[in-house]
C-alpha cells in the first residue's frame, strides 16, 4: 500500500485511518474496525 502525501491539511481531515482487528477477533463472524484518531489532523 502506498501512503499519499497530503498537499495541506485540508485534504486529511475526515479520512481518519481505520486498522482491521484481525487477532482479537479472529473466532467472531463479520469484521470489527478502530479508527485511529490520533491520526486525525482535525482531533
Amino acid at each position: 500500500m502506498r501512503k499519499k502525501i497530503a498537499d495541506n491539511v485540508l485534504e486529511i481531515i475526515g479520512r481518519t485511518p481505520m486498522v482491521r482487528l484481525n487477532r482479537i477477533t479472529k473466532d467472531v463472524k463479520g469484521t470489527v474496525v478502530a479508527t485511529l484518531e490520533t491520526f486525525n489532523p482535525g482531533n
